[in-house]
């Protein structure tokens, strides 16, 4: 039983810590497109300027970029054969964690009226970011990626080799 649970802990602690990689990759992307949106490097007065049109924008580029690091190294033998599939949910899920963070934006300029840089950053690329990757990581280990999955490459990897050889016409006499 201990066996089982190491193995279970190192598999689990594999998953996180690639996760972890991707997402501290696209995290830096994120960040950085948000940060040069939202100081008007593209110029100002457009919805990509503020606050939840700067993050709308850096969030759906890191998503991309997150979906092919996770899809071909994270979640790699659990990857699916309808990729568009796979790319709809993980989208769906992502949207998810992009609306946890456009809420703690929300909350922090309209509830509690701070509307800062620092503010905006703490409430969108800390808080935002620590929710968000939670909700993230559990839903695409366990539904997006999971190993119950019938499309999943693992499993029709392991049902073709289940399937018995066909035989030959020529032996049957």
């Amino acid at each position: 039983m201990k066996n089982l649970a190491a193995r279970v802990w190192e598999g689990f602690l594999t998953y996180a810590l690639k996760f972890g990689v991707v997402g501290i990759l696209g995290m830096v992307l994120d960040v950085g497109i948000f940060n040069l949106l939202l100081v008007g490097t593209f110029g100002t007065g457009h919805f990509y300027s503020t606050a939840i049109g700067a993050k709308l924008i850096s969030t759906s580029v890191a998503i991309i970029f997150n979906w092919i690091g996770n899809r071909y190294w994270t979640f790699r033998e659990n990857r699916r054969t309808r990729v568009w599939l796979e790319l709809l949910e993980y989208s769906i899920v992502s949207i998810g964690g992009l609306a946890i963070a456009e809420a703690c934006i929300w909350f922090t300029h309209h509830v509690l009226g701070q509307t800062s840089l620092l503010a905006t950053n703490i409430a969108a690329n800390v808080v935002g970011l620590a929710l968000g990757t939670a909700f993230r990581f559990v839903l695409y280990r366990y539904w997006v990626y999971g190993t119950q999955r019938s499309d999943g490459l693992q499993n029709l990897t392991a049902a073709a080799a289940l399937e018995p050889e066909p035989e030959d016409a020529l032996v049957k006499s």
